[in-house]
């Protein structure tokens, strides 16, 4: 059973997600939060697997919120996804920043709402190949950060390679294909490079190989 936390200041958003999200056999609402400070308080007592949370909310929002999640080491199972009005709003690289694994719109399609809870619950990047690249054509298109440049020293060449390709949108699966190596072999590379880097998910995997110049936008090529 997948356990979600549903954070939004506006009562009728919450009642239509639970609504769906109960709907499922396997996902079940464990609570819900209607501003920042009742997210972090309630991610802390039922510890879901995933926190759907609105970006814009009172007491502080759901950037902030985000980020003292991924700060609890108690928290470190709970996978946060943003919720947002607009797609790629100015808000959806802080989120990633602060340790968002992934955001969905709003008014997306039922079926992408539980897809996404799925994805999300498993661990993976709510990240597909075409929206990383708008995400990084906006957002990341700016000089590399020397501190990373030096963190990303710790990376074996493998290991270098596999969040490359993770970086320009790739999955475990067609990771594996590209290096000719096994689906195992290519995971745990990833989980490595994970760990190394203390990346919380694979969104922020994403992130670092960009801000560190790993992974070069497409504008500047």
């Amino acid at each position: 059973m997948i356990r979600v936390l549903l954070a939004d200041d506006q009562g009728l958003i919450r009642a239509g997600f639970r609504a769906l999200l109960n709907a499922e056999d396997d996902i079940e609402v464990v609570a819900e939060a209607a501003d920042g400070g009742q997210a972090v308080a309630l991610a802390v007592e039922h510890l879901p697997d995933v926190a759907l949370i609105d970006i814009q909310m009172p007491v502080f929002d759901g950037i902030e919120a985000t980020r003292r999640i991924a700060a609890d080491a108690r928290l470190s199972a709970v996978h946060v996804v943003m919720l947002t009005n607009y797609g790629l709003d100015e808000y959806v690289y802080s989120a990633l920043r602060a340790g968002a694994g992934g955001f969905l719109v709003k008014d997306t399609e039922p079926e992408d709402l539980l897809h996404g809870v799925r994805v999300a619950a498993r661990g993976d990047a709510l990240l597909s190949p075409g929206i990383t690249r708008r995400l990084i054509g906006e957002y990341v298109s700016r000089p590399p950060r020397g501190d990373l440049t030096t963190v990303l020293g710790v990376l074996t060449n493998r290991e270098r390679e596999v969040v490359a390709l993770a970086a320009r949108g790739l999955s475990n699966e067609e990771i594996a294909a590209q290096m000719v190596i096994s689906l195992a072999t290519a995971k745990t590379h990833v989980s490595r490079a994970m760990t190394k880097l203390r990346a919380r998910d694979r969104a922020q995997l994403v992130v670092l190989a960009y801000e560190s110049g790993l992974v070069t936008p497409p504008e500047k090529r």
